[in-house]
């Protein structure tokens, strides 16, 4: 059945792509209406909408990562992605797809790894896979069958290492058990340290109890100095023996920050959220208050805890009325002492800050991270990796929750995600503020980050579709700072951010949601620029790929200078500095820039291309003289150059040209 059900989806998946891609034609201005609002629900058939962007390839997940009856089932929603050679590696809650985008209108699924647990996130190091765990019931053996007790040797949270020497064909080497488990891991490739890799650990999870992992404390760090809170987990990877991989150091990086200020929720939410309480509490399910709020505790935290209850009075099999009875008198109390563990500090009772990160991305090239941790977007010297630092730390009342982090080329901008809502509810209705659930953007001098503006992906969606700002990656422009981003159900929308007070959107595809009669997740949890095309990891429905289109916004020779980038392999979260080789594409990039902007004379930049397209159909010592002359000349107008700084750099590229040329 599901195998019919896999070749319908893919059917009706080719005729979306082929004939009802919705394809805006390209222009400057976003189009109005935009085509964006109210489209039709559809799992594989939902319609589509694309301005300056081309959904060149989509492929639906296997069926043994979908559930047919509820295809929203939290236990197989795909997450993030790493990318080897021509290969994507898909994280999903239930394991790991790896997919052959050689021929990137047709990926291919190579293999799939069965092996719950959340949320799987991704990286790869050569012949090395990391992934992340932090389920209760993540078995180290992959199984499906769970972890009942409450304190298991077979529990798995952390980080798990594979060989893929043989892609297709993942060998598990080690899991590191950190106290926390693992929400998701960032990769450092320290350029100084050519024998490991360090793996920075974000656990979002509650510390688990010292009996399962030695060593672990909950207590506040005034009760316990060795405390798992206010920390991250650095493991050392020897690339040697990946096996020895251990975990060396638990920086503090978060300590002393006090609780910042943060917005309430929206009205609507409210009264929805109370609405789905006073349903489940008439259910029966369990209810406790986090930081003032009743809450509905899911299955996965509150089934150990009963497994755990029907242990303890010598017994086995499902739990009694009694057990649940004991439970509800308890839960308040076990929640409690989850969630707050700190007692106030500080004066007029000010309470500590975040107790941990929820995503980092290093910069090894300019030695710093950006860590968004919840209620902070901190910045990091990692210099030396295995003992990062804080630097600064930036809060913000209108962020709801530090989801994470991207730098520009040059290390002058950092810009975190809001993922206000958790991911799972719709924060991009007509009635949210742009401000809430957007991206920060900061410029970045030395260790001061100062605001600048916020970017939220400006086409309303439905109340039936979560979206929020979340994953991306820039785009390698030269001489623009520009980024894709996946928004779940809001889509994928490509912006510039070169102006950082100004960010403009400058592409976007999205569909509708997946049901026309309530809210299902999916949407795009990443939108990844690799080796010419944007990848982006289909939460509900499978993996897309994408093209960019040239616009007035975007010229064809800024795309091809994007595409003479290449990865060996990516970690998006392990950002690796840009360059360019030498060449007329990159010249003719700036060139077209300058007219764009009018940072140059009309004249002048129509007497530029003229001398580059001379100089290209010559060759040797002639070529070599036509471009010296032409960065000379260029060095001359920028004195009188509106954008003397990109006419400066154009110069510098011709001279790059002219330096290469044999």
């Amino acid at each position: 059945m599901r195998s019919t059900s896999l070749l319908l989806a893919a059917g009706l998946l080719a005729v979306a792509v082929s004939a009802s891609s919705g394809q805006v034609a390209p222009s400057t201005t976003t189009p109005k209406p935009d085509p964006r609002v109210g489209l039709r629900a559809g799992r594989m058939d939902a319609a589509q909408a694309a301005w300056n962007l081309r959904l060149v390839g989509a492929a639906p997940k296997p069926a043994r990562f979908t559930n047919d009856t509820d295809p929203g089932d939290f236990g197989f929603l795909n997450s993030d992605l790493a990318f080897s050679g021509h290969y994507v590696i898909q994280g999903n809650f239930h394991g790991l797809q790896v997919w052959d985008i050689a021929q990137p209108a047709k990926p291919v699924l190579v293999t799939s790894y069965i092996c719950p647990d959340a949320q799987n996130d991704v990286s790869v190091y050569r012949n090395l896979l990391f992934t992340s765990g932090e389920d209760f019931n993540g078995r180290l053996d992959c199984g499906t069958q769970g972890v009942p007790d409450t304190v298991s040797k077979d529990r798995m949270r952390g980080i798990r290492i594979f060989d893929i020497s043989d892609i297709t064909h993942p060998k598990p080497i080690t899991a590191v058990q950190t106290c926390r488990g693992s929400h998701t891991h960032t990769l450092v490739a320290d350029p100084n340290d050519t024998a490991n890799v360090y793996i920075y650990v974000s656990g979002g999870a509650p510390v688990r109890p010292a009996s399962e992992l030695a060593g672990c404390s909950a207590l506040a760090p005034d009760k316990d100095p060795n405390s798992e809170l206010f920390r991250i987990e650095v493991i050392q990877v020897p690339l040697a023996h990946p096996d020895q991989a251990r975990v060396v150091s638990k920086p503090a990086i978060l300590a002393d920050l006090v609780e910042p200020h943060s917005h309430p929720e929206a009205a609507q939410d409210i009264a929805r959220a109370d609405s789905i309480v006073a349903a489940a509490r008439a259910q029966g399910a369990f209810i406790a208050k986090i930081r003032g709020t009743d809450r509905v505790l899911p299955p996965r935290v509150t089934q150990p805890l009963l497994d755990g209850i029907v242990k303890a009075r010598g017994n086995s099999g499902p739990p009694t009325a009694m057990d649940s009875a004991v439970l509800r008198g308890a839960i308040q109390s076990i929640v409690d002492t989850l969630t707050k563990p700190a007692a106030p500090t500080g004066p007029g009772g000010t309470r500590p800050g975040p107790v941990q990160c929820h995503d980092i991305t290093v910069y090894p090239a300019i030695g710093l991270a950006g860590g968004a941790c919840a209620g902070y977007g901190v910045l990091l010297d990692i210099r030396d990796p295995a003992n990062p630092r804080r630097l600064t730390a930036a809060a913000d009342s209108n962020f709801a929750f530090w989801h994470s982090a991207t730098f520009n080329n040059d290390g002058s901008k950092v810009l975190f995600t809001d993922e206000w809502g958790g991911g799972l509810q719709p924060k991009c209705r007509v009635t949210d503020k742009p401000e809430w659930g957007a991206d920060a953007i900061f410029t970045l001098s030395h260790d001061t980050l100062t605001f600048r503006s916020y970017y939220k992906m400006p086409a309303p969606q439905t109340p039936l579709e979560n979206c929020v700002a979340h994953n991306g990656s820039l785009i390698p422009v030269p001489g623009r700072d520009i980024m894709a981003q996946g928004w779940y159900q809001g889509g994928v929308s490509v912006f510039d951010f070169t102006d950082p007070a100004h960010p403009k959107e400058i592409a976007f595809f999205d569909r509708g949601p997946m049901d026309s009669t309530k809210l299902v997740a999916a949407g795009s949890w990443a939108g990844y620029w690799y080796n010419g095309y944007i990848v982006s990891s289909e939460i509900g429905r499978g993996l897309d790929v994408f093209e960019l289109v040239p616009s007035g916004l975007l010229s064809q020779n800024e795309i091809a200078a994007a595409k003479l980038v290449h990865f060996d392999y990516l970690n998006v979260q392990d950002q690796p500095r840009l360059s360019w080789p030498p060449s007329f594409v990159v010249a003719r990039a700036y060139l077209d820039q300058l007219a764009r902007s009018n940072g140059l004379a009309a004249t002048k930049v129509a007497a530029a291309r003229g001398a580059l397209a001379r100089a290209e159909r010559q060759s040797g010592p002639r070529r070599r003289d036509a471009l010296t002359q032409l960065a000379t000349q260029l060095r001359g107008d920028a004195a009188a150059a509106a954008d003397q700084a990109r006419v400066l750099t154009l110069a510098a590229a011709v001279t790059d040209l002219a330096n290469a040329t044999h």
